[in-house]
C-alpha cells in the first residue's frame, strides 16, 4: 500500500529527522506551518469536510506565510470527493490563476524590465497578475464544502487581528527582502514597523488583512473581484505604476475540470492541468517507467530521474501555454509511447549538456493535504509566485500581492509563453494525488519549490512506489534538484546537481563520473516542504508525514 511501511523497503542508511510517520484514522493535515495545520485539524474535529479544513488551513497559511501565499496570490488544486456523481466520486483539478494586465503592452514590459529590454519586470506594480485564490477558495466551499466562507475564515481572521508570533523562516525572508520590501509604502508599514524588520518571537499584526478577510466572508468573492475591494486593489495599483484595472479583475473564473493523468506502476497519478507544469511530472514518469528501479537512491535512478526531469522540462518549455493562447499537445506529450520515445534519448552513462532550459529560481510557495474520515482528498498549492511575490502591498486592504507576471513570462520572440495582455503565464505550481490499481484514491501529496516541485515530487513517488518507503521516510530521502529549470529569468546556464551531502559517497562519485556537475549541499538544505497524506481504502487508516527541512507539522484525530 503506497505511503505504508513495505516488508521490502529500501535500505536506509542515510540520517533520519522524524524517525516515524504519523498514524490518525478521522482526519489528517499537513502544512509548513503549525498554525496552518492546527486551524485545518480544528475544522475537521469540529465536523467539517477536508474541503472546509483545506479553505481554512490556507485562510491561515495567507496570514501566517505571507512571504510565500495570500489573497494577492494563486492556488491550484487536485481533490476527490467520494460519493459525488452516482456514488462513484469525483476528482478534479481547480486552476485558481488570473491574466496579465489588459492595458499593458509588451514594449511596455520591455521599457520596464531590465536595462536591456530583454527580461520582464521581476517585481513592482507591473509585474502582478489577477490573484485567483480568493475566487478558487469560493468556488470549493460552494461546490463541495459544507460550511460557509465566515465559519472557515474565523481562525486567519483571528490571527490577521490579534497577530501571531513570527517564526524563524518568516523573519528571514522579511530580513532578506526588507530593502524591496521598503520600497512600497503600504509593506513597509507592516513588515518593517518603524524602518526595521520584524524580528523571529515578535508579533506581526495585519489588521487590514483582516478587515479584508472579514468584508470576504460578509459579502463574498465578488467584493474582491467587482466591488470594494477590488475598487481599493486596482486604485493603489494606478497611484504607483500598475496596469491592472476593475475589467481585468471584474472577469475572473476559477476553471474546475479534468486532471491531467498518467499510470505510473500500475498507480494513476493526477496533476493540476494547464496552465500548471503537472505535465512534467507524469511526462517524466513515463519516461522512468521504461526501466525497473529498484533503489531510488542508486546512481542508475538517479541519473535516469535527472535525465528524465531534462527531456520533460525541454518540452514544457517548447510546447505548453495558455489555453487561450496556444493548443497544448497533451495527449502526445503524456502518451507512454512519448515516454518511451523520450526514454531513447537518454545515454545512460553520460549527463546530457545540450538540453536548452531557462534559469531556475526557488518559489515561495506553500503546500498542504487534507484527508477526512469519509475519503475526500485534497492536494492544494498556493502562492504569490517569489518571496513577498511583486513586494506591493494593495494599499489599506493588506493584500500582498503576486508577482507572477514578472516571473512566468518570456519577452522572447516567438516562444509560447511569451507575454502578451490579458494572458495567463505558465505555472510552477502543481500538485498530485494518487490511485490505487483498483482507482481508489489513496494519496496526496506535493511541495512548494518553484522548478523543484516536479522533481521532488517524482523522488517521492518513485520512493514510495519503487522504493516501498513510507510517506515520512520517502520525504526524508537526501534530495536532489537539476538545475536550471523553466523560468525565463535569463539565459540558460550548464546543467548542475545539487545534492544534499547525506546522499552515500560512492553515489555521488558515480554520478559525477557520467559526467554530472555535482553541487553538495547541507544535509538539509535541498529545498522544498513536501507533504504527504495517505489513505488504506480498506480500513480507512490514514498515514502522512511532513518535510522537518521547514517549519512543516502533520496532525490527526
Amino acid at each position: 500500500m503506497i505511503g505504508f511501511p513495505s516488508a521490502t523497503t529500501t535500505d536506509q542508511t542515510w540520517a533520519r529527522r522524524r524517525p516515524f510517520p504519523l498514524y490518525a484514522e478521522h482526519g489528517m493535515v499537513a502544512a509548513a506551518h503549525p498554525l496552518t495545520a492546527e486551524a485545518g485539524l480544528h475544522v475537521l474535529r469540529q465536523g467539517g469536510n477536508a474541503i472546509d479544513a483545506a479553505v481554512a488551513a490556507g485562510l491561515v497559511a495567507a496570514v501566517v506565510m505571507p512571504e510565500m501565499c495570500g489573497l494577492g496570490g494563486d492556488l491550484f488544486a487536485v481533490i476527490h470527493m467520494p460519493g459525488v456523481r452516482g456514488g462513484s466520486g469525483e476528482t478534479v483539478s481547480v486552476q485558481g490563476s488570473g491574466i496579465s494586465p489588459r492595458g499593458a503592452s509588451i514594449e511596455q514590459m520591455r521599457a520596464h524590465g531590465d536595462e536591456n529590454g530583454t527580461q520582464m519586470p521581476y517585481q513592482g506594480p507591473l509585474s502582478i497578475s489577477v490573484p485567483g485564490m480568493v475566487d478558487a477558495y469560493e468556488q470549493l466551499l460552494n461546490r463541495y464544502g459544507t460550511k460557509s466562507f465566515a465559519e472557515v475564515a474565523e481562525t486567519a481572521i483571528t490571527h490577521s487581528r490579534d497577530g501571531f508570533i513570527l517564526q524563524p523562516l518568516g523573519a528571514g525572508s522579511i530580513a532578506g527582502n526588507a530593502n524591496i520590501l521598503a520600497r512600497d509604502a503600504a509593506a513597509a508599514a507592516i513588515f518593517l514597523p518603524e524602518g526595521q524588520p520584524l524580528q523571529a518571537g515578535q508579533r506581526l499584526r495585519q489588521e487590514d488583512l483582516g478587515r479584508t478577510i472579514e468584508t470576504i466572508a460578509t459579502d463574498g468573492a465578488e467584493t474582491f473581484y467587482r466591488g470594494e475591494i477590488a475598487k481599493r486593489i486596482t486604485a493603489y495599483l494606478a497611484s504607483v505604476g500598475g496596469a491592472l484595472t476593475m475589467d481585468d479583475f471584474a472577469d475572473h473564473e476559477t476553471d474546475i475540470g479534468a486532471p491531467l493523468q498518467t499510470v505510473y506502476r500500475g498507480h494513476t497519478v493526477y496533476q493540476t492541468a494547464i496552465p500548471s507544469q503537472g505535465l512534467i511530472l507524469l511526462e517524466a514518469l513515463n519516461i522512468i517507467a521504461n526501466e525497473e528501479i529498484d533503489d531510488p537512491l542508486s546512481a542508475d535512478a538517479i541519473h535516469l530521474m535527472v535525465e528524465a526531469k531534462k527531456l520533460a522540462y525541454a518540452d514544457r518549455l517548447g510546447h505548453a501555454a495558455d489555453a487561450a493562447f496556444h493548443q497544448t499537445p497533451l495527449e502526445k506529450l503524456l502518451s507512454p509511447e512519448w515516454g518511451k520515445q523520450r526514454y531513447a534519448d537518454i545515454d545512460p552513462s553520460r549527463s546530457a549538456t545540450t538540453v536548452p532550459l531557462g534559469q531556475l529560481q526557488d518559489g515561495d510557495t506553500t503546500y498542504l493535504s487534507v484527508t477526512d474520515g469519509q475519503g475526500a482528498m485534497v492536494s492544494l498549492i498556493q502562492s504569490v509566485s517569489s518571496a513577498f511575490g511583486s513586494c506591493v502591498v494593495g494599499g489599506d486592504t493588506g493584500v500582498v500581492l503576486n508577482n507572477r507576471v514578472g516571473r512566468g513570462f518570456t519577452l522572447e520572440e516567438g516562444h509560447v509563453n511569451q507575454y502578451a495582455p490579458g494572458k495567463k503565464t505558465m505555472h510552477t505550481l502543481n500538485c498530485y494525488l494518487i490511485a490505487d490499481p483498483l482507482g481508489r484514491p489513496v494519496l496526496v501529496g506535493g511541495t512548494p519549490g518553484g522548478d523543484g516541485q516536479p522533481q521532488w515530487n517524482m523522488q517521492a513517488i518513485s520512493g514510495m512506489l519503487d522504493g516501498g518507503l513510507d510517506a515520512q521516510a520517502a520525504i526524508e530521502m537526501p534530495r536532489w534538484t537539476s538545475w536550471p529549470g523553466t523560468d525565463p529569468a535569463g539565459i540558460a546556464n550548464p546543467f548542475e546537481l545539487r545534492i544534499e551531502d547525506r546522499m552515500p559517497a560512492d553515489v555521488v562519485a558515480q554520478l559525477e563520473a557520467r559526467g554530472h556537475l555535482v553541487r553538495l549541499q547541507g544535509g538539509w538544505n535541498g529545498g522544498g516542504s513536501l507533504q504527504t497524506i495517505a489513505r488504506d481504502p480498506e480500513t480507512g487508516v490514514l498515514i502522512g508525514g511532513t518535510d522537518s527541512r521547514v517549519e512543516g507539522m502533520v496532525l490527526g484525530f
